[in-house]
């Protein structure tokens, strides 16, 4: 069984057991989350696809970590002007497990 969800204004396909980095989400390592924003369910032939979202459907995930990406650096610079700029930036993220896809109520 798979589902699409939506998180962080980003879509995923997920299945059992698999482990996602999302956008940073609130909540403690260990502790359960669901996604309500379903966009599509699916197992063998059978696809729920919502309008726009499954209703009735939730996936369940819990938490592994809680951390932040490296870091990225963006320099700007502007050449015979005497312009660098240098600004660094670290993501935050959250590193999930699916733990449970429950389809839509028929």
């Amino acid at each position: 069984m798979y589902a699409v969800i939506k998180s962080g204004g980003k879509q995923y396909r997920v299945e059992m057991g698999q482990q996602l980095r999302l956008e940073k989400m609130p909540g403690a390592v260990g502790d359960t989350v669901s996604f309500e924003d379903i966009l599509l369910v699916g197992s063998g032939e059978q696809v729920a696809i919502g309008r726009p979202r499954v209703t009735g459907a939730k996936v369940a995930a819990k938490i592994l970590e809680q951390d932040r990406a490296k870091k990225v650096t963006v320099v700007k610079f502007r050449r015979r002007k005497g312009y660098a700029k240098k600004q660094g930036h670290r993501q935050s993220f959250t590193r999930v497990q699916i733990t449970d896809i429950a389809g839509p109520k028929a």
